[in-house]
């Protein structure tokens, strides 16, 4: 079984920069993909980036494209979030998933973390 813990979460302002993390434990081979996902209020979950654990291939969603950048330390089997350039809208529930491929959609990940909440300020 795999457990994801997510941190890094919190409040500020727009244009400001956080860092999430999520440490994974369990076998590895149920982490070949990493993703994040965010789901605001009254909205469904939706993708943000993923990446497999070697960093090889990554995609992000269109909307955080140039702001955001997700990262691997295979050593600490752990990934990463950077949010950069941080806007209103962004303010969401952020989830970390693992899963065994990399893929855009929440099926496609197994495994979850408890999710971290970012609030970016007006």
């Amino acid at each position: 079984q795999v457990r994801l813990t997510e941190s890094g979460g919190g409040l500020v302002q727009a244009g400001g920069s956080l860092r999430l993390s999520c440490a994974a434990s369990g076998p590895t081979f149920f982490t070949y993909g990493m993703a994040w996902f965010r789901q605001a209020p009254g909205k469904e979950r939706e993708f943000v980036a993923a990446t497999t654990r070697s960093g090889g291939i990554s995609d992000y969603a269109d909307s955080v494209k140039g702001r955001f950048t997700i990262s691997t330390d295979n050593a600490k089997n752990t990934a990463y979030l950077q949010m950069n350039s941080l806007k209103p809208e962004d303010t969401a529930v952020y989830y970390c998933a693992a899963g065994t491929s990399v893929g855009k959609t929440p099926p496609e990940y197994r495994f979850w973390g408890q999710g971290t909440q970012v609030t970016v300020s007006s």
